[in-house]
């Protein structure tokens, strides 16, 4: 991690830590050397920052580009490991950005939902992360995030196993399968921790 990742990183840290009891829950799953996309739910703006703070390595996101044109958030954005996407459109040179990425042996974060869900429970998957992990050839890690985000309450992060779509790629139709398989692993994640199942528990 680079000087201002890391004091990023421990900002935030600091700040989220003392809002909320956050609570990690299968680090010790996350591979350590191998390019990796990140498959996370999304229930609040404060997602990337929890993701990012809390995750074992290095992620790097896209966002909006309307946020790249502000001068101070630009910065802080790109000492982030963030890069522009022009949302609505099929945007190559995100998608080229993202595929090195994963491809150079880092970790790509994304929210395949999209936008942020307003009830809380888990969306429709757009295709693009599972487009990305499967053109990309790298394994996907679900993640799940267990709120809701209240002050002085729990606050849970969810590692899953690492899932390996190689078998799909290539075949017509299989970016749909491919973002169900990912969707269907973090409501797995989500549906374990809130029956109360032992192995969730620490």
């Amino acid at each position: 991690m680079n000087p201002a990742y890391r004091m990023g990183r421990n900002f935030f840290k600091g700040i989220l830590s003392s809002l909320f009891k956050v609570n990690v829950i299968g680090a010790e799953k996350f591979p350590q050397e191998e390019g990796l996309v990140v498959c996370c739910n999304h229930i609040s703006n404060w997602d990337p920052m929890l993701l990012g703070s809390f995750c074992p390595r290095k992620v790097r996101y896209m966002a909006k580009d309307e946020l790249f044109r502000i001068p101070i958030v630009s910065s802080l954005l790109l000492s982030w490991g963030a890069f522009p996407v022009k949302r609505g459109a099929g945007d190559r040179a995100a998608i080229r950005t993202s595929l090195e990425i994963a491809q150079g042996g880092d970790v790509l974060g994304i929210f395949p939902e999209g936008t942020r869900s307003k009830t809380g429970k888990l969306g429709k998957a757009l295709p693009g992360g599972a487009m990305i992990a499967l053109r990309s050839g790298v394994r996907v890690v679900p993640v799940a995030i267990v709120g809701p985000y209240r002050l002085f309450r729990p606050l849970n992060i969810i590692y899953g196993e690492a899932i390996d779509l190689k078998e799909l790629a290539g075949g017509k139709g299989n970016t749909a399968l491919a973002a169900e398989i990912i969707m269907n692993e973090i409501q797995k994640l989500i549906d374990g921790f809130q029956s109360g199942s032992q192995r969730f528990k620490h």
